[in-house]
């Protein structure tokens, strides 16, 4: 299978998040990367498709935020990592703001999501490894492909950051495939957390199944989206399809999820598949919930893998970081092999 990564994904390192009322370790760690890449073949460099293919899913107003917001951070004499405070309660009306602390909270939605001086660079080329990945399915090099996307992007929307994402990786993926005339095109995400980045984008667009298997928002992050009545909504309608399980969720359970999900991506009648791939439904996760092992991980690539369609993988979360190789090396052989 080729994977697709860039050096310059190392370069996102903010220090401390506020998570759960405490200040603690930037969980998404470049710690992440090293954990997978030890356990895979080596990858390939990402050919820079440059920022028509992110512009084609992103705001312009949010990605010149973004490429300059830590720099903004800086020259109003601050120090370290760039971190909102102040969010808007409902709606956000097209103001133009000065001070970095209300951009940050105009286009952010957590203080989990630093921004570090390296932030734009490597989320710029984990979108580069998801457009290069899909590209080699495109062009008939690989049936499936993996982009080893750091940081993760599913929790990322049109114009604003948060849950550890900053560009949506796999909708930029999937934007690529629908101009490549390879429509109808599927997500499945397989993250603890629900994608409601991706769900937000494609809410609407009737091109695109939105199907997610992730932990119930009445418990856990992102809260506010992600609950089983939201399905979609004018030409979109019928086409987000979210089964949210509860904590220590086990393999019985959430095979019968994923058949749930993978039939209803057949009957869509999707010709290229986007699998968002967190490997925090791992047993031991520092910061979720389900009880899915190593061996399990195998079951969900090799029960995808039964849909024979061409896929592209991105990778999103995955916090046990000594067990992350090799959980992604198991998802990956099932999906290669069945």
């Amino acid at each position: 299978m080729l994977t697709f990564y860039s050096e310059h994904q190392q370069a996102h390192a903010p220090l401390r998040e506020l998570n759960n009322g405490e200040w603690m370790d930037f969980a998404e760690s470049p710690a992440r990367l090293g954990s997978i890449l030890a356990a895979l073949p080596a990858p390939s460099p990402p050919r820079d498709h440059g920022l028509e293919p992110i512009l084609a899913v992103h705001a312009g107003d949010y990605v010149r935020f973004l490429r300059g917001a830590h720099d903004e951070w800086l020259a109003q004499g601050r120090e370290d990592d760039a971190i909102g405070y102040a969010f808007p309660v409902r709606g956000r009306r097209p103001l133009k703001h000065n001070r970095i602390d209300a951009r940050l909270g105009q286009y952010g939605f957590d203080a989990a999501s630093p921004i570090s001086a390296g932030t734009w660079t490597s989320a710029y080329w984990a979108a580069q490894s998801a457009l290069s990945a899909m590209g080699a399915v495109i062009a008939g090099e690989a049936r499936c492909a993996f982009a080893l996307c750091r940081p993760p992007g599913h929790h990322c929307g049109r114009d604003y950051f948060g849950g550890y994402c900053y560009l949506n990786n796999a909708v930029i993926a999937a934007r690529a495939a629908l101009d490549a005339g390879r429509g109808p095109v599927a997500i499945l995400d397989v993250d603890y957390h629900h994608g409601n980045g991706t769900q937000d984008i494609f809410y609407e667009d009737g091109s695109v199944l939105f199907a997610s298997i992730h932990a119930d928002p009445k418990s856990d992050y992102p809260y506010f989206w992600g609950h089983a009545d939201e399905t979609g909504e004018g030409e979109g309608a019928g086409t987000t399809f979210n089964q949210p399980l509860p904590r220590g969720t086990t393999w019985p359970a959430y095979s019968a999820a994923l058949d749930k999900a993978l039939e209803r991506i057949a009957r869509f009648g999707a010709r290229t598949l986007i699998v968002s791939y967190g490997a925090d439904t791992f047993e031991s996760d520092p910061i979720s919930e389900f009880k899915l092992t190593t061996p399990d991980m195998h079951r969900i690539g090799a029960a995808i893998h039964s849909l024979d369609l061409p896929t592209v993988t991105v990778m999103e979360g995955g916090y046990r970081i000594d067990a992350l190789g090799r959980n992604v090396e198991a998802y990956l052989a099932g999906l290669e092999t069945g």
